[in-house]
């Protein structure tokens, strides 16, 4: 019966070294930026993850399709300014253009207290799909000014932003829920970037995840990975 009893605290002990406290990243603040022609609303699943971890979320939305890139990277960092000037630490994560934009941002400016960055299928050297589509005159009225900057040209938008110098970690998903973005990109896409336009020098990790550009940010591997990258510094890949 003592053994037993031992047995059982130790069990318990171990749970609760193992698992964070409640409120253990009290504090620390995640951004997060959505991808193009989405709002807010698609990073609530992941809203809701960071705040059961003990993170405070700032979930931003900003017009996507509505401004040109240099206007985007202000819009981001005049709302940063509001959010989380006074957070001991701020990290980011985001979903494709999101991600651009957090790179034009700390290329002009790097707060004081910034933390770690995860991007989700982030088009860091461009999307072919541009390449192929940016050129149409309803590709550019449907979403926008800053779209049909996103190819892989050397004078694209990705392709003018500096390397990262910041504690950055890069999701890629290799699924696709659209066969013609597919059909058009090369092998190892999620149907809207491929998977080595997803990668920029200077990142500290780099994981692919079965999980399509569409809904990356809803998946739980994603969600999982995200807070391995914002706790450690790097992915799990033993739990895959």
């Amino acid at each position: 019966m003592r053994k037993a009893l031992v047995g059982v605290v130790l069990s318990l002990l171990a749970a609760f070294v193992a698992a964070p406290p409640s409120g253990a990243y009290a504090g620390e603040t995640v951004v997060l930026l959505h991808g193009l022609g989405r709002s807010h609303w698609s990073m609530r699943p992941l809203e809701s993850r960071l705040e059961e971890a003990g993170y405070e979320v700032a979930n931003l939305g900003y017009p996507s399709t509505r401004l040109e890139p240099d206007a985007l990277v202000a819009y981001v960092e005049a709302a940063v300014a509001q959010c989380c000037a006074a957070a001991p630490r701020v990290h980011f994560v985001t979903h494709s253009l999101g991600g651009i934009l957090v790179r034009g941002y700390l290329a002009k400016q790097r707060p004081n207290n910034l933390g770690r960055v995860v991007m989700l299928a982030p088009p860091n050297r461009g999307s072919e799909l541009v390449d192929e589509l940016g050129g149409w005159p309803l590709f550019s009225w449907i979403l926008g000014p800053t779209a049909a900057q996103l190819g892989t040209s050397a004078d694209s938008f990705p392709n003018r932003l500096p390397p990262a110098d910041f504690d950055l970690g890069v999701i890629a998903g290799t699924e696709s829920v659209n066969p013609l973005g597919s059909a058009l990109l090369p092998d190892g896409n999620d149907g809207t970037v491929s998977v080595a336009s997803t990668r920029v020098e200077g990142m500290r990790d780099f994981i692919e995840l079965a999980a399509s550009h569409t809904f990356i940010m809803w998946s739980d591997a994603a969600a999982v990975q995200v807070l391995a990258f914002l706790r450690n510094g790097r992915f799990d890949t033993v739990s895959q």
